[in-house]
């Protein structure tokens, strides 16, 4: 018993070590910016040659956006819808070239370069050119009319977002690779006898997808999922974040009042992982063995 209590208390020392380093990081270098932010947030900021001048103004900022901005709530919230679509495409695409690349073919590494290289060379400015050339536009939807259907048989509440997506689709696809380069660690765990197994007593390659490859993957599902959220929040085309940068400099704004938006952002953002991690983030206690069978 004691020597199983010591174990434990081991085992829980070497964590704390192991998360040592980053809890001094924060503490020395993000704990008071990011108090001083949040205190930011309730006051009007001026900033002079003398220096920082606050002026407390408590739920004002917050009110502000809420209540009498006229385009923050809007570009927040249709930010939100096209997240709502680019998710799923991110994950879908990632996981099927991953599925692809993991099969038994040659030159696996070059496939990998070539899917995680556009994350390397899209800087934001890059990004921002090729979209201002018309580069992430998909031709053959302007050349059937899709955009004009959705803009004639959707309310523009959601086709707005959705149209969005469509004009920025192969940028949202070239942010994939290290989607796909995740998933590709996960399915590389998942035991080959299994697949084997399952073959033999007559399984499909469907039902071995379903019932083996997507259960063993789950984990991963949800780190991507993590990952693209915050990849898309924090990502150069974001509308909301050049909204908050502008009001930064305003003069009947300033500091104050972007940095209540930027808290308000971050708190949209904790919600949609925190969702997240509760939809997807349940253990099943799934058991690859008995899915083989």
């Amino acid at each position: 018993m004691l020597r199983r209590m010591f174990r434990r208390n081991r085992e829980m020392m070497t964590g704390y070590m192991f998360v040592l380093p980053w809890i001094l990081g924060f503490l020395l270098f993000m704990a008071y910016p990011i108090y001083f932010s949040l205190n930011m947030s309730f006051n009007k900021v001026i900033i002079s040659s003398n220096g920082i001048k606050k002026d407390f103004i408590r739920w004002n900022n917050f009110k502000y956006a809420f209540l009498s901005d006229p385009k923050y709530v809007e570009e927040l919230l249709m930010f939100i819808k096209s997240v709502v679509f680019m998710i799923p495409i991110v994950i879908v695409f990632s996981l099927l070239v991953a599925l692809l690349i993991n099969q038994p073919i040659r030159f696996k590494g070059f496939f990998r370069a070539i899917f995680f290289l556009p994350v390397v060379i899209t800087s934001g400015q890059v990004v921002k050119e090729l979209f201002a050339q018309g580069a992430a536009s998909v031709p053959i939807v302007e050349r059937y009319g899709i955009i004009d259907y959705l803009q004639n048989n959707l309310d523009p509440s959601w086709s707005e977002p959705i149209i969005s997506i469509i004009q920025q689709l192969i940028v949202i696809l070239w942010y994939s690779g290290v989607q796909i380069l995740i998933f590709l660690a996960g399915l590389q765990k998942v035991n080959s006898q299994i697949y084997e197994a399952a073959s033999i007593d007559g399984a499909s390659p469907w039902e071995i997808f379903w019932k083996i490859t997507l259960p063993s993957i789950k984990p991963f599902i949800l780190v991507n999922i993590i990952y693209t959220v915050v990849d898309l929040f924090t990502n150069s085309l974001n509308n909301v974040i050049d909204l908050i940068k502008v009001n930064m400099f305003q003069i009947d704004t300033g500091f104050g009042y972007a940095t209540a938006l930027a808290w308000i952002y971050f708190m949209v953002i904790f919600t949609i992982l925190l969702v997240v991690v509760l939809v997807f983030g349940r253990n099943d206690d799934y058991n690859p063995r008995k899915a083989g069978r």
